[in-house]
């Protein structure tokens, strides 16, 4: 497992080899503006079943994905007004919008599902790489199901275990401020739901709708 520190001068190096190993089917454990994440390319079946082999999560549940703009999203999902609302409001922040699928986009997080979330992090390694890796790669706590979120990278190690050996590349960005995750809003259908409330809250959503 190879590792990168995460600092002015290591920008650069940290995102293009985070870019290789995900085209390359790998998964990187990196640094959000919330949390600590696993980023695989979202749409090949091989890495995204890696991530749900790591973190032992249900492969019913659904997982998100990162882009480096909402009309990046709009290559995979259909925007809708309420969407493009939200992202001039909230993004690039801690947002995830789920949004109805584009019918051809059947691989990786979109498999035997209608919507996709998508993440467009306020977080300069994030956006540098969905920029260079070109494609949507998956966002979700890089912690076992329902266990605790980590942010310092020994206590997500102690965590996974043995399932760290599938982790490629680390970008080490030390210990991350105690932050709420983000807040997930479906607007895939007529009525908005928030599913999650986290950094943002659910009130600042509603007064951006005008709900």
């Amino acid at each position: 497992m190879e590792t990168i520190t995460l600092d002015t001068e290591h920008m650069q190096e940290a995102v293009a080899r985070a870019a290789d190993v995900l085209r390359s089917g790998g998964v990187v454990l990196y640094p959000t503006d919330t949390l600590y994440g696993l980023g695989a390319d979202a749409f090949s079946d091989a890495a995204v079943a890696k991530v749900y082999e790591i973190k032992k999560r249900d492969e019913g549940k659904p997982m998100h994905c990162v882009v480096a703009d909402i009309a990046a999203a709009g290559n995979y999902a259909e925007i809708n007004e309420r969407a493009r609302l939200l992202a001039e409001k909230f993004l690039p922040g801690a947002l995830t919008l789920v949004l109805p699928k584009k019918p051809d986009i059947t691989a990786g997080i979109a498999h035997n599902i209608e919507t996709i979330g998508f993440r467009v992090p306020d977080n300069e390694f994030c956006l540098l790489l969905a920029r260079s890796f070109g494609a949507p790669y998956t966002t979700t706590s890089a912690n076992l199901s329902s266990a605790p979120q980590g942010r310092r990278l020994h206590d997500i190690y102690a965590q996974l275990g043995a399932n760290i050996r599938l982790i490629d590349l680390v970008i080490d960005a030390g210990e991350l401020p105690m932050r709420l995750p983000s807040t997930v809003v479906d607007v895939s259908a007529p009525e908005t739901t928030i599913l999650r409330e986290g950094t943002i809250p659910a009130y600042r959503i509603r007064e951006a709708l005008g709900i």
